[in-house]
């Protein structure tokens, strides 16, 4: 709870003055039964001694203070509730605020190992469980607490047995709370486990909807995450058993003790120690006090809720940051990239995914790396954006190392095209404005054309306004990827890197778009990087670099590289030779069915 008050503090001014508004709304709500108390023993017990005028001036004037304090009451009421919701939603949004910030900066290896819905469903549940806790505990805890001490001090001045006799009944029923509540917090631990667990699959699920469905594994999904929803099912009603039981024991305890201060009372009057309307204002006091207490066990439930998702909001804000340099070297404009020798391990890895790699590249130029799956190509991308840091050799831009670099400022001047290309839903221009929100029209259009859009712009009926996909114009996988790579010029990158960016293309579209990134990467202001595995992309290459199992082998351009009849000839081969086959078998069919005809 350090952490809740941490946030609080900043908003002390707002606590006080709703704080200051419950006690102002309390304090008058209780006058009512005092000024019921000197109706019932100055005028109704004494009816002998006055006129009806005496009565009707008095009692109305006494029922004008009630209508007085219960307006008063009333409004102090509506403000408190006002500065509650004020406060509560200004601390639920800076919490989700700061979860969000601190989980954007935190090293790409920490979504690698966890759901990326995990993360959002624990800071929506912390702020939802933190804004029901202050309200709670303002509008229930506070206000018995005022009405207990109100009502112990009222006691105390009618008789001394009275006031320890209420006050008395607090502690007993915290106890037994107390008890309970434990058991509720080790429940309510597991659930919030089991939901956050359930909201990352079902993200995954949706997000691959595809894919599921696509392979008719719909139900399947159904089933295991129904199964999930089941094991909450039944701690959640484990839970409720042990509410339903604490509500049971306050509500027996409450109503034993409200009895038995009764029959002190009675007692009291009829040793005349107290009058009618001193019982009959305490008696309605005790509603103040113990309706409020049977509330405890839904208090302390909103209070293990918030403890166990303040908890999980701490692991995330304890979990370090990417590392930033002290005085980081800012790169307004990339000339160079090297590699020294660059090693690299994942963290669940038993043997390196990249050793002493070392090349280098000049604006102007282009190289490519290419090699069998698994022989770390992706790995080499996210270490030259820096996602991953090297464990062993330098990174360095401009002869700076990445790690005296300003990552975020350099990454402003990276364009990055990968295999699967994310449009979001919306415009065409929405799309492309995402990287640069600041881009003209004009921009726009110049980056679509340089990445040969034509034919989409030309489909488009409202132009740069139509909108993709769902509801709009229906793109095709060659037509993403020239929106990505029109993405990724619109930044006017320094360095332009293509994750194999044509792998999951046919053969038509892949000659397409390789002929434009071939277009693209012969800009001389620009450094680019390819990364492919099939080998017909990066011909034009100045160097291609052929990768296996996280080393460098081979080095040189295409016809080079042939001619040392190693890795890359062999793949080479296997590559035309498909290609040839495929086109036999074509032509083959074709004589087929043009023979049956």
């Amino acid at each position: 709870m350090k952490l809740l008050f941490s946030y609080l503090r900043q908003y002390w001014k707002l606590v006080l003055l709703a704080l200051v508004l419950a006690t102002i709304n309390q304090t008058f709500s209780l006058l009512d039964p005092l000024i019921f108390r000197h109706i019932i023993d100055e005028y109704v017990t004494r009816f002998k001694e006055y006129t009806s005028g005496d009565f009707f001036r008095g009692v109305g004037l006494l029922l004008a203070a009630a209508v007085g304090v219960a307006f008063v009451s009333r409004v102090a009421k509506n403000f408190q509730d006002y500065f509650i919701s004020t406060i509560t939603q200004k601390l639920g949004a800076q919490i989700y605020s700061d979860g969000l910030r601190h989980s954007l900066e935190l090293p790409y290896q920490v979504f690698e190992d966890q759901r990326s819905g995990e993360t959002l469903g624990k800071l929506q549940k912390v702020r939802t469980d933190v804004e029901r806790l202050i309200s709670i505990s303002i509008n229930i805890m506070f206000t018995t607490l005022v009405g207990v001490i109100f009502v112990m001090i009222y006691a105390f001045s009618v008789h001394w047995l009275i006031a320890p006799v209420y006050l008395s009944t607090v502690p007993l029923l915290g106890i037994i709370s107390s008890i309970i509540s434990r058991k509720i917090k080790t429940i309510q631990k597991v659930i919030v486990a089991e939901t956050t667990a359930l909201a990352g699959s079902t993200t995954e699920s949706l997000r691959n909807i595809e894919l599921v469905k696509s392979l008719g594994l719909a139900q399947q999904e159904i089933t295991r995450l129904n199964s999930t929803t089941g094991k909450i099912l039944k701690l959640e009603l484990k839970k409720v058993r042990y509410l339903r039981s604490l509500s049971f024991i306050q509500g027996s305890a409450v109503n034993a003790l409200r009895t038995g201060i009764l029959g002190l009372m009675l007692y009291l009057i009829f040793i005349q120690e107290i009058t009618f309307g001193q019982f009959f204002s305490l008696w309605i006091y005790s509603f103040f006090i113990f309706g409020p207490l049977q509330e405890l066990g839904n208090v302390i439930n909103t209070y293990r809720e918030a403890e166990v998702s303040l908890k999980n909001f701490q692991d995330i804000l304890d979990t370090p940051k990417e590392p930033k340099p002290a005085k980081p070297v800012v790169i307004d404009a990339i000339r160079t990239l090297d590699f020294e020798n660059v090693s690299f391990k994942h963290l669940s890895g038993t043997t390196n995914a990249l050793t002493g790699i070392t090349f280098g590249v000049e604006r102007g130029e282009t190289v490519a790396f290419v090699g069998p799956s698994g022989s770390g190509k992706t790995t080499l991308v996210k270490l030259l954006v820096g996602l991953y840091p090297p464990q062993s050799g330098r990174i360095l831009y401009n002869d700076h190392p990445t790690t005296d670099i300003d990552l975020d400022r350099l990454r402003e001047r990276i364009g990055f095209v990968t295999q699967d290309t994310q449009l979001f839903s919306g415009t065409i221009r929405e799309n492309l404005l995402f990287v640069n929100p600041a881009a003209s029209d004009k921009e726009i259009m110049d980056v679509l054309e340089q990445s040969a859009c034509q034919g989409l712009l030309v489909r488009a009926d409202k132009g740069l306004n139509t909108v993709i996909g769902e509801g709009g114009v229906k793109v095709s996988g060659g037509e993403k990827q020239r929106l990505s790579i029109a993405r990724a010029l619109l930044r006017k990158p320094h360095l332009l890197v293509f994750d194999e960016a044509t792998s999951s293309l046919d053969s038509l579209t892949e000659e397409e778009i390789t002929t434009t990134i071939r277009d693209v990467s012969t800009q001389k202001d620009l450094i680019t990087i390819m990364i492919a595995h099939r080998l017909s992309t990066i011909l034009h290459a100045d160097t291609i670099y052929v990768l296996e199992k996280g080393r460098i082998v081979e080095a040189g351009k295409h016809r080079e590289l042939l001619e040392l009849k190693g890795l890359y000839y062999a793949m080479w081969r296997q590559q035309i030779g498909e290609r040839e086959d495929g086109a036999l078998k074509v032509a083959l069919n074709g004589m087929k069915a043009l023979s049956q005809n």
